[in-house]
Parts: C-alpha cells; structure tokens; sequence
C-alpha cells in the first residue's frame, strides 16, 4: 500500500502503529487526527480511522494487528469464517508466535505456537489460520474432550473439510495432543460417521459385540423426498432397522415435531425405524445395545 487511506480501506479501518511507521506517517499528523476526534485508538498498538462501535469484521483486525505481524485469525474464530456453523465463542481467538509479547487485550484470546505460522495461514487478506489446523489446534488444547473430538465431527459433517485431509494436518502439526484419540476419530468419520453421535454408536457396537452399521443411507421417503439416515443394520428377517440420534436440540418442539414426520415417513412394512438420544449412547450405551439387540441387531 502506497496510503495509509489504502492501507485502512483494506483491513476496515484499522491500523497499527507499526504500519503507519512503516508508511512514514509522522507521528504528529496520528496525534492530531486523534485529538480531533476522527480517529480512536482501539489498544497500545491499533487505532482505527472510525470511531464508533467495532463490527466484527473490524474487531478481528484490531485483535490480529495488536497481536504482531506474524498473528493469525485461529481457533473457532477462524472456523467460522471459514463456515463453521454452532460453535461460536464472544472471544477473538488469535494465533501468536510463542516468543512475541504484547499487552492482553480483553475479548481477546492468544494461543502461542512454535509451529512456523506461515505453513497454517489461509490465503485471504484478513491473516487467518487455515481451517484443518485451526480446529485441530483448538482441539489439542481444549480442557473438555468431548468438544475436542466434537468439532473435528462438525467440520466434517458441515462439508467444510474430509477426514483425509484432518489426518494430513496431523501429521504436519506433530507433535499435537490428542492425536491418538483424533486418529481414531478421523478414521470413524472416514468410514462414514457424519456426527460424533455416530461415532458413539460405532463404538458402542464394537464394545458389546454388534455388526457396526451402515451410516448416511440415502432413502426416498413416503411424501418423496430424499432422507439420510444416520444408522441401518439389515436383519436376518430381510427387514431394515434404522437407528436415528437425537441430539440436544431435538429437544426443541419444532425439532421434535420434524423428527416425528420424518420417522413416520421413513417407516414402512419393510423398514422400522427407532430413535434415541446421544446422551444414552454416551452414558448407558449397554442399554441401547440391549435394546438393539432385542430388535434383531445381528452380532458382529
């Protein structure tokens, strides 16, 4: 940038007072605008040349320019920019070299790395992680596991990634925590699972001696539209037991309501369909797979 007019059209407004040192703006023709009231100082080291509330957009670029020239958009905030959906946090959360130092800024969260941050970024002009290390570094690090292995899930089943190319990042972000318990995930999602739920029952199978089930069959319905339902075990009888997986906000009545058309219409003389929650695959799994079994779930 030629401008520090450019410069500031390109990243929403703000600036770091490095870049307008790199620009030659004297520091006097700074103080005036600030003093005049055209442009606010956001934090030590960012001002912006508007001076009423932060967007969003503007808010990631105060966080990333007051972190250094080499911070990164990561963690869930660079998720969902990338299109993660339903797992939003009020935080920035921000990529930093593990040797860089500045002031905490509040509403904004740093993970230090010594992995060279120029392998993760994404090419986009806002300094953002890409998103297979951003959710597998957020994932080694966060303190409760389910959450971990739950958004490696979501970004599957939200198409934004595959499970092959999860696995490539864990090798090239060696060591990372959690790696074996990711791999295993990866290789769950890989064989079909779109949901941690379905990875559940996956297990759930495998530890109490049941075939492991087709996951995502595609099925027309009675009204003649396409379903995919999450779990199918073919019966000895030559019927097809379907096993779908209520989360939590299937609890919601709208949610429930659609479960109930949906299960009706996927029901037929050849096909039963059963429901039941994440919650009891995770906490008595022993139930479920009895049940399964009274249904005709053949052993493994």
């Amino acid at each position: 940038m030629e401008s520090w007019s450019e410069l500031a059209a390109a990243q929403a407004g703000a600036l770091s007072w490095r870049q307008l040192g790199e620009l030659q703006v004297a520091r006097g023709v700074v103080r005036n605008k600030l003093l005049s009231g055209r442009w606010k100082r956001r934090t030590e080291a960012v001002l912006t040349t508007t001076t009423g509330p932060l967007s969003f957009e503007q808010r990631l670029w105060v966080a990333v320019l007051h972190c250094g020239p080499d911070a990164l958009v990561g963690g869930l905030t660079a998720a969902g920019l990338h299109g993660l959906r339903n797992w939003e946090r009020d935080d920035v959360s921000v990529l930093v070299p593990n040797a860089d130092s500045f002031e905490p800024v509040p509403g904004v969260t740093t993970f230090r790395t010594r992995r060279p941050l120029a392998i993760l970024r994404h090419p986009s002009p806002l300094p953002t992680c890409a998103l297979e290390p951003a959710v597998l570094l957020w994932a080694g690090h966060e303190p409760h596991p389910r959450s971990a292995l739950g958004v490696l899930a979501a970004v599957v089943q939200q198409r934004l990634t595959t499970p092959e190319r999860l696995a490539s990042w864990v090798e090239v972000l060696k060591p990372l925590r959690r790696a074996p318990a990711v791999r295993e995930l990866l290789r769950d999602l890989a064989g079909g699972s779109q949901s941690l739920a379905e990875v559940d029952v996956v297990r759930m199978c495998r530890d109490h001696g049941l075939r492991v089930p087709d996951r995502q069959v595609r099925r027309i319905d009675s009204a003649g539209r396409p379903r995919f339902t999450d779990c199918e075990w073919r019966l000895v009888d030559g019927r097809t037991l379907v096993l779908e997986v209520d989360g939590a906000f299937h609890v919601h009545v709208e949610h429930y309501e659609r479960d109930l058309r949906r299960q009706r219409r996927l029901t037929s003389a050849s096909r039963i369909v059963v429901r039941c929650t994440s919650q009891e695959v995770r906490r008595e799994p022993w139930v479920v797979a009895a049940d399964l079994r009274a249904l005709g779930v053949p052993p493994a």
